[in-house]
Parts: C-alpha cells; structure tokens; sequence
C-alpha cells in the first residue's frame, strides 16, 4: 500500500479540493500519513493570490522533496496553474485547476511508466502536466465529501472562477471563469455530511456571489435549499461582494433562523478613488450602505472584511481615508495584505508603485486599528449569553476547557464538565478571558 501525505495552501475552496483529492486517495488504497518523512506520495495544493503565497508554495515543494528523494511530488492547483512546467523543478506531477479529479489515473500512468523504464537508465526531463487553458470555457469540475478534518463544521464548495477581473488579481487567469456547482449536487452533499454528523455547513466559492450567473440559479435559491436539510443546523456564507447585499436579499436571510449572523463582505479600500483603480465595482459610499443593510436586518452581526494598502498610486490621503473608512465602520475581524505585484495583471504595469517600507507602515496600522476593533465587538458579548457549537476540549493555563464559535464566529471556551462536542449549547459570557483570540 502507498503512503501519501497532503498539504495544503490558501483559502477554504483549496482546503475544500485538498480534502477531496484525499478521499480519492483513499478510495483507491492509499495510505493517508502526515506531511512528514516516509510518504511515497506528496501532495501540494498550491496558491498564487500573493508573492508571498508563491514562496510558500515553493518552500512546501521543496521540503516535500527532502523529506523523501524518491517520493512523487505532486504540485497542484493556482501556483502550477500559472506557471506551468516552469514551476519549480523538484516537481514530478503538475496538475492544474479543473484536472484535480483525474489524480488517481494520473498517479496511475506516472507509476506504470517508472515501472516500465526500470534498468533503462530512465530520467524523466520535464514532470507530467495536467494543465487546462482556463481562460476558455469549461464545466464545474465534479469533486465531492462526504467527512472533512473538522468534525463539526464542513465547508462546501459550491461555485469555481471569478469573472470581475479586479486589475490587482491573477485568480481569474489562474481558476477561470464563473462555474457554477449543480444545485442538487451540492444538496446531496450537504445530506451526506448531514448523515455523517455535522451540524454547521459554510458554503464557498471563488466568486460565491456568482453562483448561478452560468445555470439560471442563484445564490438565495441555493442557501434556500440546503436550509431544508435535517441535521444542519447552522449555515455560513464565503467571502460576498457587497453589490449582491440588497435589502430583499438580507430580508430574505434573515427570514432563514439557520443563517448565521456572520458575512465577511470583500472591502479592498475604503477610498472610492483606490477602488476605481482596482476596478472594484462599487464607491465606499455604496459599501458603506450594504453595512448599513446587514446591521438594520441582522441587529449586531459580525462583519468581516479584506483590505490592501500600497495599492499603486495609494497617497498617504487616500490610505488616510481608507483608514478612517475601516474605523468608521467596525469590522469585527479586517484581514490586511500589503499590496502584491502580479505579472499579467494591470496593476502590476501601473504607475505609482509604492515603496515597501510604505507599505509595511500601513499594514501596521491598518491591524492595530484592526486588532482595536475586534477587541471592541468581542467586549459586546460580555455578560450575555450566547449559543455556541462545542468543538473541541483543550488544556489552556493548567485546566480543561471546551471552545467552540458562536453564531457570530467568535470562539469561546467554557470550563470542562463533560463532552459536549458537536452539541449546540448556551453558553454565559462572564468575562474576557472566556473570549479566545
């Protein structure tokens, strides 16, 4: 039996493939061990969003290598995708987005070929590619759950591709364009984990306010529908963009008791001048409305949010206003990226480029502004009581606790009694060390 070990980089629709390509692995007889030495299979799921992404993808190829010469290392995903066979040459199997079902038969092919050359003195000069144009039109790619490393939560991948070409992002040249998950497919997902135990669902996509532009469905119609699943009690949305928060849709929401309080609504910069560069399809007056909308509708949700500093042309007036944006309106959680250069994108060609030592400054105080905020929201829930789904038991400071995250995705602990996991339960927030970070 073969062993194979995983890792995986970036955001949960990666996690969601990764954890697929697991399955397929173990459907077909291999053995799933750490991502340590032994494994005679490494599997990468790469990311390419950032500079940074890329050099981790790098360093886990090579590190892949080293803990085992003779292992097949497999790099897939957004990396390899917009590299190609120039992606780095510790690599003996690419396989790029839309391919990742077909790992099982590819492994297959490349370990029937080592077989037949063996005593020919055979070297492989170049790894295999499994590699789509995807800038054309191709269907949802069909990989599929059933159990995921988390036992009480599962994200769910409903939608691949982006169409909005924001002039600062590769992942439309990396994922493609819009492709849509067929509705019944994701709902007999969904009943699977349900009958495997899980309680909450998050579903997610690349561009998740996109579902349905492709096959006539919609997003609402989605979450409608796996809101009727026994078992599930709790559903989550992936990142939205705010042009899809109109008032209907958050009644609408709303009118659903298992959505949970919780949207994480994509900023970028809070100067309407910034997001016209960025090609960002709304002004900071129009977001800061669709907050406006989702508190009105959902009372004290937690709103959640990404920004980038240094974008080409950023003036220290322009980050100044983005900055008084983000305080104006009180992220609980604000994920901050230093602006990256992307080749083949437009920004990476503008004029303006800020210096990184600039960028750095920003970055720090957009995350203890950030920092500032979260505490701020957290300090709400003081003295109420809230429900949490239990998740885990841990030793913290000497004693046994329970954590788990409330409907709002803020993680809390309660001291242990007996095992609750998976249960939901009520919890009294009685002081600030309850609240975890």
């Amino acid at each position: 039996m073969r062993k194979a070990a995983l890792h995986n980089l970036g955001c949960k629709v990666n996690a969601y493939e990764t954890e697929a390509m697991q399955e397929l692995l173990e459907q077909n007889g291999y053995e799933i061990v750490p991502f340590e030495p032994g494994a005679d299979v490494y599997v990468i799921n790469t990311c390419t969003v950032t500079n940074m992404a890329d050099r981790k993808s790098r360093q886990m190829l090579h590190k892949a290598r080293k803990m085992n010469p003779d292992a097949v290392v497999v790099a897939a995903g957004c990396y390899v995708q917009t590299r190609g066979t120039a992606a780095d040459d510790c690599i003996d199997i690419l396989i790029g987005n839309n391919r990742k079902k077909e790992l099982i038969p590819i492994l297959e092919e490349y370990f029937g070929e080592l077989d037949r050359q063996k005593g020919k003195n055979y070297e492989e000069k170049e790894p295999r590619a499994a590699l789509l144009d995807m800038g054309k039109a191709c269907g949802y790619e069909e990989l599929a759950l059933s159990k995921q490393a988390e036992h009480t939560r599962a994200n769910v991948k409903v939608q691949d591709g982006c169409n909005q070409f924001c002039s600062y992002c590769i992942i439309p040249y990396a994922r493609g364009r819009v492709r849509s998950r067929g509705l019944e497919d994701v709902v007999n997902e969904v009943r699977r984990l349900a009958s495997n135990g899980y309680k909450e669902v998050v579903l997610t996509g690349i561009h998740l306010s996109s579902y349905g532009v492709d096959t006539g469905e919609s997003l609402l119609t989605l979450i409608k529908a796996v809101h009727q699943i026994e078992g599930i009690l709790r559903i989550r949305l992936g990142s939205l963009e705010p042009g899809i928060v109109t008032e209907e849709f958050a009644e609408q929401l709303a009118a659903l008791p298992k959505i949970c309080p919780h949207f994480h609504l994509s900023l970028q910069s809070g100067c309407t001048r910034t997001l016209k560069r960025m090609n960002r399809r709304y002004t900071a007056e129009e977001y800061e409305e669709k907050c406006r909308i989702l508190r009105n509708t959902f009372g004290n949700p937690a709103l959640t949010t990404d920004v980038i500093v240094g974008f080409p042309g950023e003036t220290e007036e322009e980050f100044e206003e983005s900055r008084t944006f983000v305080e104006r309106i009180g992220f609980y959680e604000t994920h901050i990226f230093k602006y990256s250069k992307r080749q083949g994108t437009r920004a990476a060609v503008m004029e303006g480029q800020v210096p990184e030592q600039v960028k750095t400054a920003r970055s720090s105080t957009m995350i203890a502004l950030g920092k500032k905020k979260k505490q701020e929201y957290e300090e709400q829930m003081l003295g109420r009581t809230v429900e949490v789904l239990m998740e885990e038991v841990v030793s913290l400071e000497g004693e046994v606790w329970q954590t788990g995250h409330t409907r709002e995705y803020v993680k809390v602990r309660r001291k242990y009694e007996e095992n609750l996991t998976n249960q939901l339960i009520n919890v009294e927030i009685q002081n600030r060390l309850q609240i975890m970070d």
